[in-house]
């Protein structure tokens, strides 16, 4: 027998905004339309839970869903409406294709052999079925290359075989509106496009959504912007989503000359107090920020003290009075006084990664409408 735990057993607590998160997808759905706007919800909608996220999406009026790979769509469709197209990016596994008929979400066919695949099964069953058409415009990533594109779109037994609902290619430079690459690989997708007439094109990721309108095409493919990353210098009205807060374990106070953490790489130089907080490298809090970050308190910044470990970290807060913080009390690492760039900033790395690393030992509290809802990471005999 299994008894469920108290929020009050976890040690470090993500906050998600579900408002924020509908804001942000009808912020970007203005910029864009009349093109529809879609959402991508891969990798669990970047760690924040696809299962909570995608209703919120659908409730906001998002029809239109991206996942990576087809383990991620049933999820999805279960608790989503009925009346949605689920996209399928990194197209079918070998010996998936009859599933995802079966199942009928779309996958994106990104290579001659994804295609002949899913033209065979469409013989098989004498019928045309549903997919989208991703062409390389210049991100060497996935996608046919031109040749191959135009070949489909001048064989009358492609159009037999496959619904193609979708064309469409990514963006390789969208969080740089200067670089060249995203007026070249515009021009070449336009090109493409114009051979597959009446089909929907689609561009626009997150960051081609602030690029202009010429990028925004038929469907937008927003992913990270949702949850308040700005995926460029550009991007404007997104409202942050991820609020990430650690528990105290532990206040100390140590002397000049003492070493902290593995390595003792921090050596205090004069008195200090620090406080060790439980999260870690395997909670997603990176450990290159080891020296470099910091959690905040009552608008006091707490650097980190030595090396994060894998289930703690020590910040330095000799700059609160002793009154302010007490073991048990939490502080923040992410939130209105350090964004999620700023961690990323401070780790040498991009949001994306931060926010994707999140890890699954955080109660996580999903507010929207004025209420909070709890999803714990598990239970226990």
């Amino acid at each position: 027998m299994q008894s469920h735990i108290a929020i009050d057993a976890f040690s470090s607590r993500l906050g998600i905004d579900l408002d924020a998160i509908r804001a942000n997808y009808r912020t970007i759905s203005r910029r864009v339309a009349p093109a529809r706007c879609g959402a991508v919800v891969k990798a669990n909608a970047y760690g924040l839970g696809a299962t909570m996220v995608g209703p919120a999406l659908y409730r906001e009026g998002c029809r239109t869903f991206f996942v990576a790979q087809l383990c991620e769509a049933g999820p999805l469709e279960q608790v989503i409406g009925g009346d949605v197209e689920i996209f399928i990016l990194n197209g079918i596994d070998p010996g998936t294709e009859a599933l995802c008929a079966e199942r009928g979400f779309v996958p994106v066919l990104n290579s001659a052999t994804q295609v002949e695949h899913w033209r065979t099964l469409a013989r098989s069953h004498g019928r045309s079925l549903p997919a989208a058409l991703q062409v390389d415009s210049g991100m060497s990533r996935l996608g046919l290359p031109s040749a191959a594109a135009i070949a489909l779109a001048n064989d009358p037994a492609f159009a037999r075989d496959v619904d193609l609902r979708l064309l469409m290619t990514h963006l390789a430079c969208a969080d740089e509106p200067a670089r060249p690459a995203n007026v070249e690989q515009l021009a070449r997708f336009r090109m493409l496009h114009a051979h597959f007439p009446g089909v929907p094109g689609s561009i626009a990721n997150s960051g081609g959504t602030f690029l202009g309108g010429e990028f925004h095409g038929d469907v937008a493919r927003p992913g990270v912007a949702l949850f308040g990353v700005d995926p460029g210098p550009l991007a404007e009205g997104l409202r942050p989503v991820v609020r990430l807060d650690a528990r105290v374990l532990q206040i100390r106070t140590i002397e000049a000359g003492t070493g902290v953490g593995y390595g003792l790489e921090h050596v205090a130089t004069t008195r200090q107090r620090l406080a060790t907080i439980a999260i870690g490298y395997a909670d997603g809090w990176p450990r290159c920020l080891g020296g470099v970050g910091a959690a905040w308190r009552g608008g006091a910044r707490l650097p980190v003290a030595g090396r994060v470990s894998m289930d703690s970290t020590t910040v330095d807060i000799s700059a609160l009075p002793e009154e302010a913080l007490r073991e048990g009390d939490f502080v923040e690492l992410i939130g209105p006084s350090q964004s999620l760039d700023q961690v990323a900033r401070d780790a040498g790395t991009i949001a994306y990664e931060i926010l994707t690393q999140l890890g699954a030992r955080h109660a996580r509290i999903y507010h929207e409408s004025g209420a909070a809802q709890v999803r714990v990471p598990g239970s226990y005999p």
